[in-house]
């Protein structure tokens, strides 16, 4: 079965006409959101307790308010700061200032998902999660395109909330590329997946790998830094346009017999059972258990793990080897920078 793609044509922006959009938090989604629906034509308040984003936010012609303010006033309300921030956030500030007919938004079902969120009666919940950072939603919409996103309704008290939930995700510039329907135990459990088993877990590990096998075995770090990072972009781009078919396509006839005899044995059924016990603590609620669980401990794991992550060799290779390639609009990230600030 094919699944159904919506596009600009099934979502009627008139949906959320003349209603008010708040926007809690301006981080790597929320600055994307906040801009583009602004940009749309829609009424949107910011509400950032860091004041360096607020006044990036202001510098970016957005209205900003407290949180009471904006939830009392506000239609539509979309929760984006961090997913461990999102209870307190909920319970402290945002539900005793609801009312019924609002529409409470995610961007990932994780809260919803988990039951760390229980949106009372009368209250509309729903979800558009784009499926990129928040920098790419918001240079892709400026360039008339858009990143495609997942939409999903989990309350629906006024009767209006899948129409505004569409009208939401055109506005942000989703509808252009094309929206998947889902529900938010679908897109928590396989969006948390994607990023562990593949996106950021495995993609790292594997370039880690081989970067540290190649030195190890007597390779200059910088010849290993371009053999297994800075070609992994090519690659991707090259899947991105045409699937895995093109990248092959495109490579060398040498390179494509390598992929189909080498890549198993490093990729082998090992790497299959290790990812089906991942998607297994994902579902029965282990990983969220543990990451819920170490921020409440301050994080020490997570921040241990964060230090020794920045300080590989590999980040020290290729930060000074991007110094000397500024047509890549190489970035550095500067502690306590707002993700707003970075794009």
């Amino acid at each position: 079965m094919t699944a159904k793609m919506y596009y600009d044509a099934d979502a009627d922006p008139k949906a959320l006409a003349g209603q008010k959009i708040a926007i809690i938090g301006y981080g790597s989604q929320g600055h994307a959101h906040a801009q583009n629906l602004h940009d749309s034509g829609y009424d949107v308040t910011v509400v950032e307790a860091n004041p360096k984003a607020r006044a990036i936010a202001q510098e970016h012609g957005l209205k900003t308010a407290d949180i009471a303010d904006a939830v009392k006033a506000a239609d539509v309300i979309m929760i984006l700061v961090p997913d461990t921030l999102q209870k307190k956030v909920y319970e402290t500030s945002i539900e005793p200032n609801m009312h019924k007919g609002q529409l409470l938004m995610f961007a990932h079902g994780f809260n919803i998902r988990y039951d760390r969120i229980k949106p009372a009666e009368g209250i509309d919940v729903g979800m558009v999660a784009p499926k990129g950072p928040g920098h790419l939603v918001r240079s892709v919409f400026e360039q008339g395109g858009g990143v495609p996103a997942l939409f999903a309704v989990e309350k629906d008290a006024t009767g209006t909330a899948r129409a505004r939930t569409l009208a939401y995700a055109r506005g942000i510039g989703a509808t252009r590329a094309g929206v998947l329907e889902t529900t938010f135990k679908e897109e928590t459990e396989t969006d948390l997946f994607g990023e562990q088993a593949v996106l950021c877990g495995g993609v790292t590990n594997l370039i880690r790998n081989g970067f540290e096998t190649l030195v190890a075995a007597g390779y200059q770090p910088e010849l290993a830094y371009f053999e297994v990072m800075h070609e992994m972009k090519l690659i991707v781009d090259l899947m991105y346009r045409g699937g895995m078919n093109f990248m092959r396509f495109s490579v060398s006839d040498t390179a494509e017999y390598g992929d189909y005899v080498s890549g198993p044995r490093v990729i082998g059924p090992q790497v299959r059972e290790a990812m089906q016990q991942v998607l297994k603590e994902i579902q029965d609620g282990t990983f969220a258990d543990r990451w819920i669980a170490e921020n409440e401990a301050g994080s020490p794991e997570f921040k241990k793990m964060r230090e020794a992550g920045r300080d590989h060799q590999i980040e020290k290779v290729g930060a000074s080897l991007r110094k000397a390639m500024p047509f890549l609009n190489p970035v550095e990230i500067v502690e306590g920078q707002p993700q707003a600030a970075a794009d």
